[in-house]
């Protein structure tokens, strides 16, 4: 009997990859505290398992008189084998459940080994279970996550990490984040039902979800061509995705929006109907929130670093998408650039604007300027017949690319300071 007993906790041992001297210590334990409360013995029971045989020894502790410390507690024991002739069938009573709660924590840390360094990290599996509170997702056998969805007007202190309007069915295949990992031997409160409930704690809310499903979209993001430098998210709703580039020549918003929308197309399709709007960094505060209240225009942006404000100012049949329904888009882009957002349109702004010093380059303010209202400068080259070149000049110069190195060696050509001047 004995020896079936090892057997069987041997083969337990390493099905559950459970260390054998951890699990018969550990029942040691128990049942020591079992035999003192059936053999009423004053001072505790001490058990050895023998790890050859399974035969079970009980000894009845009685302290040496000479032994006490300082504290009064004593420090040394004599035993004595009180061991029944029945430990076989009281070890297996108590065995069962010990090894049951064993087995459990075992698994428990092995998965808080696996797993607390993958926080932020983006997993997939199928839907087990759905309650009204949380839902169970496999990740693989044996391995289980829980995505909280629990009612915060009545568990204010539990998670809701379900976007709004989702629902899930059986068998549903799912991606998520993990946001936590339980350790099971943290000196924590735990949670409500904790102990009954997956050690992995996954969530559909994060905004680190939409950045590892572009990592899976965009090579370039992957690779760190392109980074995500803000997210900015109303799960269920709309998000806010700031990238750029770290090679001049690669357009991070097309990288991340892909040929015809199909990357950002497959993104918004895992978040169930989400809309998200990428948009560009920019290092000048100025550029990075007109950018971040696309797709409204923004005409000026004032900036106030002291306070970090910053003054939009919007044409008027713009005011509205730039606020967003329910001022979803001015919050949104707030949160991307980290910036308080007063938007104003131009009418009322006008006033304001009149005591607002032009800048020695106002184009610089200006973040959305319409180049087909300005006119380019045309070449100040005339020849013998007083006609004016047509051509536009070069950067940097008044003359265009034919007439830039011939101006200077030709004596018939002149040069016209203003336009006004032909005839």
């Amino acid at each position: 009997m004995a020896s079936d007993m090892m057997d069987a906790l041997m083969a337990l041992c390493q099905e559950k990859h459970i260390d054998q001297l951890y699990l018969i210590d550990r029942l040691e334990q128990s049942l020591a505290k079992s035999y003192a409360e059936i053999l009423h013995l004053d001072w505790g029971a001490k058990v050895t398992i023998d790890r050859s045989n399974g035969k079970i020894y009980v000894y009845k502790l009685i302290p040496i008189d000479d032994s006490m410390d300082e504290e009064g507690n004593y420090t040394e024991w004599e035993e004595i084998d009180v061991t029944p002739r029945d430990t076989s069938r009281i070890a297996a009573q108590h065995a069962k459940a010990e090894i049951n709660a064993i087995v459990r924590n075992s698994a428990r840390e092995q998965i808080y080994e696996e797993f607390s360094g993958r926080i932020g990290d983006l997993i997939s599996g199928t839907v087990l279970q759905s309650t009204p509170d949380f839902t169970i997702v496999k990740i693989r056998d044996g391995v289980e996550a829980e995505l909280p969805h629990f009612d915060q007007r009545r568990y204010e202190n539990e998670r809701n990490e379900r976007p709004q309007g989702e629902r899930y069915l059986h068998n549903q295949r799912l991606k998520a984040v993990i946001i936590d990992v339980r350790d099971p031997n943290s000196t924590l409160q735990p949670v409500r039902g904790e102990h009954s409930r997956p050690p992995i704690v996954v969530s559909r809310t994060h905004p680190a979800l939409i950045k590892r499903l572009f990592e899976l979209e965009v090579p370039e993001i992957y690779e760190g061509t392109v980074e995500v430098k803000s997210i900015a998210r109303e799960p269920g709703m709309r998000s806010k995705v700031a990238v750029r580039s770290l090679d001049d020549r690669l357009d991070p918003v097309g990288a991340c929006v892909g040929p015809k929308g199909s990357r950002v197309r497959t993104v918004v399709s895992e978040l169930r109907g989400e809309r998200v709007d990428v948009i560009l960094w920019d290092a000048d505060p100025a550029v990075y929130v007109a950018n971040a209240l696309s797709p409204a225009k923004v005409t000026r942006v004032l900036i106030d670093e002291e306070k970090n404000y910053a003054g939009v100012i919007v044409p008027d049949d713009q005011l509205s998408l730039a606020i967003g329904k329910e001022g979803q888009n001015a919050r949104l882009a707030a949160r991307l650039t980290g910036w308080h957002i007063d938007i104003k349109n131009e009418t009322l702004a006008a006033d304001i604007l009149k005591n607002v010093p032009v800048p020695a380059a106002p184009a610089e303010d200006l973040i959305y300027e319409d180049d087909e209202d300005l006119e380019p400068e045309r070449c100040a080259y005339v020849d013998e017949d007083g006609v004016r070149c047509r051509n536009q000049s070069r950067p940097g110069s008044r003359f265009c690319g034919v007439h830039d190195e011939l101006v200077m060696g030709e004596p018939g050509a002149d040069i016209i300071d203003d336009a006004d001047d032909l005839i």
